[in-house]
């Protein structure tokens, strides 16, 4: 009996620690037999009722060809003489969840690949009501996309600093799981600064335990008092549903996103023109920065674009880069994340490390206006390489060469040589640059390239 009652009063000092770490949840009176309250327990109903508003249900339609493999050839097609009227199309639809984040002027932020090949976007309010949006803008590198509709009392969410959040704390996710509308789940921030899943171009993710599923996508990440810390995106499932790893894009990054969207219709994303790697113990100690205790921080410039943004801001090889505008560089995730950021007209200081010495350097972000264009304008996977257009006059009809692969990086290691000519991406042709822009911009979630060399052509996968 004694192990018992000790069994409760430790079972009852665990569920009090519980609920205080909830201070921002408002209580919710439980009322007894006789309507009286008689005790208060932690909520999220209040909050809730301010947030969920906010978040919108969105439906797409679509219509797309039925592949059939002998019909999409054109040689079998002209042999038979099977005209293109020929093809089968079918109509698709589709849901997913939505954000809204200015109420005056009606704009909606999703995920891209929630609306991407969409010809009619239907949005629907947690109060019943069903809207038209038309497409503002979208950037598929980030998978972040604009709608806009024309309503009055739109309630719209409000944005917290993604920066502050910390490995621990509690977020809510809100959505239309599996057309579920306005289901809500709860978590913590179980990782911050998630990259390298080549899930996008430009990957900083929230990873929380907040359930999330098919639907969920485009919806809200909140934080207790129900400002907007990221917007839901994918998961890592396995078995195809929730296995407890979600993914968030931070809702600074979405800021950055959505504000050069509304001003431009599309996002002018800059290049550094440097070319870095991490910084590890060995390369710390040559560079003289490495800290008396802890893991070294920074990324070291291995090579910089001649007449770049980077070198006209004056970054050399062996500089090892520490911040960016406000942001700590750590590693080469750090770097690549911030560039997501960086838009054409930019400008921001650069804090390293050059010879021992701290020194600050202003970058400033220029269009591009030579006749080689770097691949990582084009793609992340692209980085180190450097592109220019062939002569549409040559025997190939046109296509894109490439001018330089930097040893070190990945598309050199998985095959791609200077002199090769991307004349195909991802199954489309390329006769120039703006066609393999548009290739990836189509479906980012891969690089497949059709490769001209010595006489013959081949594929390569770049991942």
């Amino acid at each position: 009996m004694a192990s018992a009652k000790r069994y409760r009063s430790i079972l009852g000092i665990i569920l009090l620690a519980a609920c205080g770490s909830l201070q921002a949840a408002l209580p919710a009176a439980i009322a007894d037999a006789n309507g009286e309250s008689t005790v208060a327990l932690p909520s999220l109903a209040d909050m809730l009722e301010r947030a969920n508003p906010a978040v919108v249900n969105i439906a797409t339609r679509s219509t797309v060809v039925e592949h059939n493999r002998l019909l999409a050839d054109p040689f079998f097609r002209r042999f038979f003489n099977i005209p293109e009227s020929r093809r089968r199309y079918r109509r698709t639809q589709s849901a997913g969840s939505g954000v809204v984040v200015d109420a005056a002027k009606g704009y909606i932020v999703t995920n891209n690949h929630v609306i991407d090949g969409a010809d009619e976007i239907t949005v629907g309010l947690s109060d019943g009501r069903t809207l038209e949006a038309e497409l503002v803008g979208r950037d598929p590198q980030v998978d972040l996309a604009l709608l806009k509709v024309s309503a009055q009392n739109l309630v719209a969410i409000q944005f917290a600093d993604s920066a502050a959040l910390r490995v621990g704390d509690f977020v809510v996710a809100i959505g239309n799981p599996f057309g579920l509308n306005q289901t809500v789940t709860s978590g913590i921030v179980s990782a911050l600064g998630r990259s390298g899943l080549g899930i996008e171009g430009y990957e900083d993710f929230i990873q929380t335990d907040a359930p999330i599923n098919p639907g969920n996508s485009g919806g809200a990440l909140v934080d207790l008092r129900g400002d907007l810390v990221g917007i839901n995106t994918a998961i890592y499932a396995p078995s195809g549903g929730n296995v407890g790893i979600g993914f968030a894009i931070p809702a600074n990054m979405t800021a950055a996103i959505i504000a050069e969207l509304i001003e431009n219709g599309e996002v002018n994303r800059g290049y550094v023109g440097a070319v870095v790697q991490p910084l590890n113990r060995e390369l710390a100690k040559a560079f003289d920065v490495l800290p008396a205790d802890g893991a070294p921080a920074g990324v070291v410039v291995v090579d910089v674009q001649p007449a770049s943004s980077a070198e006209k801001a004056g970054l050399t090889p062996g500089d090892v880069i520490v911040q960016m505008g406000d942001k700590k560089i750590t590693s080469v995730a750090d770097f690549e994340n911030q560039a997501a950021v960086m838009f054409i007209g930019d400008r921001l200081d650069i804090v390293l490390v050059r010879q021992g010495e701290q020194q600050t350097l202003t970058l400033e972000i220029f269009a591009d206006t030579q006749e080689q264009v770097a691949g990582q304008r084009i793609t992340p996977r692209l980085n180190g390489v450097v592109l220019q257009n062939l002569s549409a006059a040559d025997d190939l009809g046109g296509g894109v060469v490439v001018a330089e692969v930097m040893i070190n990086s990945s598309a050199y290691a998985y095959g791609l040589r200077s002199g090769d000519i991307i004349v195909g991406a991802n199954r489309n042709t390329v006769t120039d640059i703006a066609e393999l822009r548009e290739a990836v911009r189509r479906d980012n979630r891969r690089l497949m390239l059709r490769v001209y060399r010595n006489g013959r052509f081949g594929p390569i996968t770049i991942r």
